[in-house]
């Protein structure tokens, strides 16, 4: 607990620090105490930048937290805090210029003794709205802390990283705060013209909701370099609370060390639980223990729109199919890595695309995925006919190993049993180790876009003037998500790759034209989003591809093979 209470407070500080917070600097530098004016006027209280902070806290610890469980039981838009926030912003900063206007919405709460909004009083307020609209650069332990909000997997230890990485951001804005409040108390030209300085404190506060509302602050984190990146590196290292894969046990996580393939005791297998839905079985029905009591059983972690995965399900696949009558009981257990392969039409068409026929259990919740501690797509677990794991195969390759494991828990289960000949499927398992690794492109996951960071919102993007090794360039207009980036007008990709072939995960209803050496190809999109190949080859080498994508596609990542 202590070292997640560090990770935190570490990861906000960087975070408080990074360029993505200097859009609302100016914010957080007047919102210390800015000096009242007028008739009657209360003079902002010391402890008002404590105040600041303190809702601030408050308010992006709740909603990292809880916003996306809660908003998601509701009928409304997943961003509606944020807008809620902007709004209120707009109405402090009117009320800040127009005193009018502050009198108006101080009315609602004269009988509970609120006093003016835009004064000192109102600093928590103000706090709860800067957390709404405050959105740092999603670092490794903010993804963390939003994965476990989004499923539903909270405990004590993603609180306290929550509330260290929320009092960790707020350390050095407090240093801001307090800055620009000894400023107005320091300097005379705030004492002295205190109504022309609160209207445009105001102004400023009207001119930063514009900003952030139409993602106008995106320009200025895009012309600061990323400062920042080796300290969230390092900060990734350490484990952190509010993924997948913790659970499990010793004895699995163990076998799932081991590079040979060999026949170990990795414990009981664990439950198949939490299964939203089955395909591939008689009538969709989930499958029982009493139905693979005395079978052989490959449990196959995958995602229908992961590459490795797809090639490891050529082999998986010829398996099922070959010792299916002998007694092998394949189980495909699905667990998402993004939000369109939650969907169960999805995944049944990837299924079908991919010559699935084997059962498959949708695990949408994580339940089995935690049940066995599985850390990667795709991980096989091989359980005998007594209900122990034997072995367990992490990524690709090594099926030639796994398959005579498979052929010697049958002959066991069975003996004497005449096997049919092993399967003959080439393994196209990527050796080459200068193979570019798989890109992500949507907001806090693109790395390896080099004129970012891609944040939230809309933006426009030039071609930088190069390109290294494994690095993309987004041009034109894009709109980013938390998984994808969405084309607008003009939009491309630049790609600096070394592999043999390049997939882009993308869905939508358009085109993607590639050219890569002078040669323009056009691929057409539609439906659901999956993979697609964008380049293909008969061997490794390096190459600059260029893509330009119709309006309207989401684009989620590039993978390689």
């Amino acid at each position: 607990m202590l070292t997640l209470l560090l990770i935190g407070l570490v990861g906000g500080f960087v975070t408080a620090v990074s360029p993505c917070v200097l859009p609302v600097l100016p914010l957080v530098f007047l919102s210390g105490g800015v000096p009242a004016s007028g008739k009657g006027a209360e003079p902002a209280r010391r402890s008002r930048p404590y105040a600041v902070m303190a809702g601030l806290v408050v308010s992006f610890s709740l909603i990292t937290l809880f916003g996306t469980l809660v908003l998601g039981a509701l009928p409304v838009p997943p961003d509606i805090l944020r807008w809620v926030g902007l709004g209120v912003l707009l109405l402090l900063g009117v009320a800040m210029m127009f005193p009018a206007v502050q009198d108006l919405l101080e009315r609602p709460f004269a009988r509970i003794g609120q006093r003016r909004v835009g004064g000192g009083r109102g600093g928590f307020l103000l706090g709860l709205v800067l957390g709404t609209v405050y959105v740092p650069c999603a670092g490794p332990v903010l993804a963390a802390i939003a994965v476990a909000g989004a499923t539903h997997r909270i405990g004590p230890g993603t609180v306290v990283l929550a509330v260290a990485f929320a009092v960790g951001t707020a350390i050095p804005l407090l240093f801001f705060a307090l800055a620009g409040r000894r400023v107005g108390e320091r300097v005379r030209a705030f004492r002295e013209r205190q109504r022309g300085v609160r209207f445009a404190a105001g102004l400023t506060f009207v001119v930063l909701a514009f900003g952030l509302t139409f993602n106008l602050t995106d320009v200025v984190q895009r012309a600061v370099p990323d400062y920042t990146s080796r300290v969230n590196d390092a900060i990734a290292g350490p484990g952190l609370p509010g993924g997948h894969g913790t659970s499990g046990s010793r004895e699995l996580r163990s076998c799932a060390e081991e590079p040979e393939a060999v026949l170990l005791d990795c414990g009981a297998a664990p439950e198949i639980s939490g299964i939203q839905q089955w395909l591939n079985t008689p009538g969709d029905a989930p499958l029982t223990k009493k139905s693979l009591a005395g079978k052989v059983v490959l449990v196959d972690f995958w995602a229908y729109s992961c590459i490795n995965c797809q090639r490891a399900i050529e082999h998986v696949g010829a398996w099922y199919e070959n010792y299916r009558s002998d007694g092998l009981v394949v189980i495909g257990v699905h667990t998402p890595e993004y939000a369109f392969e939650r969907v169960p039409g999805n995944i049944a068409a990837g299924a079908r695309r991919l010559g699935v026929d084997y059962p498959v259990a949708l695990d949408n919740d994580y339940a089995t995925w935690d049940n066995f501690g599985n850390q990667a797509w795709p991980t096989q677990y091989l359980i005998d006919a007594r209900g122990t794991v034997r072995h367990v195969a992490v990524g690709e390759g090594g099926y030639g190993g796994t398959e005579s494991l498979i052929r010697r828990l049958l002959a066991d289960a069975r003996p004497g049993v005449a096997l049919p000949p092993p399967t003959d499927v080439p393994d196209d398992t990527p050796t080459d180790q200068r193979q570019t690794p798989e890109i992500p492109l949507g907001a806090g996951r693109s790395a390896a876009v080099v004129n970012g960071p891609v944040t939230t919102g809309t933006g426009e993007f030039a071609r930088p003037e190069a390109l290294l090794p494994g690095q993309a360039a987004l041009t034109g207009t894009w709109q980013a998500g938390a998984e994808a980036v969405t084309s607008g007008r003009n939009a491309g990709i630049t790609l600096d790759f070394f592999a043999r072939d390049v997939y882009l995960d993308v869905g939508g209803t358009g085109t993607v034209t590639a050219t890569l050496d002078g040669r323009t190809t056009t691929l057409p999109v539609s439906g659901a989003p999956g993979i697609r190949r964008v380049v293909s080859g008969s061997s490794a080498r390096q190459g600059v591809l260029t893509l330009k994508l119709s309006p309207g596609l989401s684009a989620y990542s590039f993978t390689f093979g």
